[in-house]
């Protein structure tokens, strides 16, 4: 079972430790339980939080030697530096093979241990002008939901952690496992975004088709417009988005419907031609695939007051 570990210190916010505890620390019935959970501290014993109280932790850094996850749910305040003993921690964890993910402030504590040197990262907004400014070798993306490296991932707002942990879920035991947990905390699966600075690289491509969702474009279509191959055009998608043009178009499309069924009433036979997903047997087809239910039960799911 892959163990989580969430590292907290004084004075740790309530609401970022929460998130990563509604999606790998509580038990739910019906749901299956992949992750142990734990908390842990660089000196245990009662540790003050935001919401006024303190509360217990008994665990000390060795916690992170057997972690398979290392979460920072928040860094208050931002400036604090880090220990040589939960830097070096964080280092063998790492070197180990254990991801490391930041929620919000968190990744002022990433960014300490040069792990984000060369590499992009995004936090909440208001920090992210002086994280740009207080790690210049970061490459702050500030309009990034969150960004995942694979061995390092970083969230931007609180809210922002949610979907970067529903992100991680889906990663580890697909997008059924993910949507189901997703549904039983009461909330649709966790959103995504691409890339702010991707556009610019593709020659405002993604603007232009996005706009054209509804349509029958194709990846010949795309290709054509910035005036190059499928092949070269597949290159640069793979090299700035991580996938291909037919995956981000597919991708685009599910998003989009995603977001009318949250938003509106329309059927899902009328949905599936506006998003260019032609039918709703098609529909159907390419939302169990993705999130594991079908469009009624996104709907449903999604609507819970």
């Amino acid at each position: 079972m892959h163990r989580v570990v969430a590292l907290v210190r004084p004075v740790q916010s309530t609401f970022e430790l929460g998130c990563a505890v509604e999606v790998f620390g509580t038990k739910r019935a019906g749901v299956p339980q992949h992750y142990e959970f734990e908390v842990c501290t660089e000196t245990p014993g009662l540790v003050p939080t935001s919401a006024g109280y303190a509360m217990s932790v008994s665990r000390d850094l060795a916690a992170l030697e057997r972690a398979g996850t290392v979460i920072i749910p928040g860094w208050a305040p931002v400036e604090a530096p880090l220990s040589d003993r939960v830097h070096d921690a964080l280092l063998r964890a790492h070197a180990r093979g254990a991801r490391l993910v930041t929620i919000c402030s968190g990744v002022f504590a990433l960014a300490r241990t040069g792990l984000l040197d060369g590499r992009s990262a995004t936090t909440h907004p208001g920090r992210a002008e002086q994280l740009r400014r207080e790690f210049p070798r970061v490459r702050v993306e500030q309009d990034r939901l969150y960004v995942d490296h694979g061995d390092v991932a970083t969230s931007a707002g609180a809210g922002a952690g949610i979907d970067l942990c529903l992100h991680l879920v889906q990663q580890d035991h697909g997008a059924a496992h993910a949507a189901l947990l997703a549904q039983h905390m009461a909330m649709p699966p966790h959103r995504e975004a691409p890339p702010a600075s991707a556009g610019d690289a593709l020659d405002g491509l993604l603007d232009w088709a996005g706009a054209r969702l509804g349509t029958s474009l194709s990846v010949q279509d795309m290709a054509a417009y910035v005036g190059v191959s499928p092949r070269t055009l597949a290159r640069r998608f793979a090299r700035h988005l991580g996938t291909s043009p037919g995956g981000w178009l597919l991708s685009r499309r599910v998003a989009e419907a995603r977001t009318l069924l949250e938003h509106t009433d329309l059927s899902v036979e009328v949905i599936a031609a506006r998003v260019g997903l032609s039918s709703a047997v098609n529909l159907r087809r390419r939302f169990h695939a993705r999130l594991g239910m079908t469009p009624s039960a996104y709907r449903r799911a999604a609507r819970v007051p």
